[in-house]
């Protein structure tokens, strides 16, 4: 789960991370107030769940009062990446002396959390790993143990110039490995974290944390950060349904059971030259239902052309999914083909259900996923 930026700015404050000053503004009638209070010197960021906002012009310096309406009437009425701007982050603008990127995830094959510190902020860390990946450095933690003091200090000597500026440093890590773990995050980043005149103080000038969305149940107050516009309209019904579901940009509808066996199933329809319009997994149950509210959802994606159910029966029953197709059959006007592949437990059944009532299915996968691309 993501959040915008401002949220966690306040995150941020919450664990003692010096952030500049900063307020949100959703409509214009408060901003030239806003903007004094700031010392009337402002960024101007549009908060959208998407990256490049700078380049999509979402990101403008303001230095005078008389371009302070138009220039934020300007970013609300942009559209990044298809999302809508809807309220803005207005930041002091300081005078920057030093930028770094500070950035705290997780490295699934080493099964450890990491560190990653860089004198190279400002620019994005994709940017920095592919032209000067020595400028990232990097300290490996065991999540049992925590961070080892020393290890990390010495990391610091490469990045940072002075004592009191390796001392800020370390605070703000141990602070931001804190959040890490009390709120399951997978990642939080300052880019850039900046010394800023005249003092060289070290400030957070933006703020990116994403969160475990396994673990959300733990944490009620997270939850209530969710924002909408980061899932399609077909992701919250399907949250709703408790399906597994990401909306993509195909027109191979697909119905799985299993995240290995969906996954799999979605690169064979690309190996084929078809393109997945999304990822669904039914998970373990036997309950019709679901089979019913999978299809309503895929079949609400006007450029689905083909739906295929790829299901390999366990503890769920092929029969039971056969019902939900066939529910589905008398209650949804499904205009396009179905290309079904049952194997697993209670297959005969399955497949004699289906076959009863004029739908063909295919025992191999291979043979399925042929059948949905020729279709297209």
């Amino acid at each position: 789960m993501n959040i915008y930026e401002y949220q966690a700015m306040s995150l941020f404050s919450q664990y003692g991370i010096d952030t500049v000053p900063w307020e949100l503004v959703d409509t214009l009638e408060t901003i030239s107030a806003k903007a004094k209070s700031l010392g009337g010197r402002v960024m101007l960021k549009a908060q959208v769940l998407a990256g490049s906002r700078g380049k999509s012009g979402g990101v403008k310096l303001v230095s005078c009062e008389k371009d302070l309406k138009s220039t934020a009437e300007e970013i609300l009425s942009l559209t990044i990446k298809s999302l809508p701007v809807k309220s803005i982050l207005l930041a002091q603008a300081v005078k920057i002396k030093e930028e770094y990127y500070l950035g705290l995830t997780l490295d699934r094959g080493l099964k450890k959390i990491v560190f990653m510190l860089s004198s190279s902020g400002g620019v994005e860390i994709e940017e920095i790993a592919q032209k000067t990946p020595q400028k990232i450095h990097k300290v490996y933690i065991n999540p049992l143990k925590g961070p080892d003091e020393s290890v990390l200090k010495n990391t610091l000597l490469k990045v940072f110039k002075t004592d009191s500026a390796r001392d800020e440093a370390y605070g703000t890590l141990l602070k931001m490995y804190r959040i890490f773990i009390e709120k399951d995050c997978t990642l939080v980043e300052i880019n850039p974290y900046a010394a800023v005149e005249p003092d060289n103080r070290l400030l957070a000038l933006d703020a990116k944390i994403n969160f475990d969305d396994n673990a959300l149940f733990k944490h009620p107050e997270i939850e209530s950060l969710r924002n909408p516009e980061e899932y399609s309209p077909d992701e919250i019904r399907a949250r709703k349904a408790n399906l597994s579901f990401v909306s993509m940009n195909g027109n191979v509808g697909c119905i799985v059971n299993g995240a290995g066996l969906a996954m799999a199933t979605m690169d064979i329809i690309k190996l084929f030259g078809g393109e997945p319009a999304n990822f669904l997994d039914v998970g373990g149950s036997s309950n019709p239902e679901k089979v019913l509210n999978a299809l309503e959802i895929i079949l609400a994606n006007k450029k689905i052309k083909v739906i295929l159910i790829n299901i390999f029966g366990g503890i769920t029953r092929c029969d039971d999914i056969a019902k939900g197709i066939l529910m589905a059959k008398e209650k949804l006007n499904i205009q396009v083909p179905l290309v079904i592949r049952l194997v697993g437990t209670n297959e005969e059944k399955g497949q004699s259900m289906l076959r009863e009532k004029g739908l063909a299915v295919a025992e191999k996968m291979s043979e399925a996923v042929k059948k949905a691309v020729e279709v297209l």
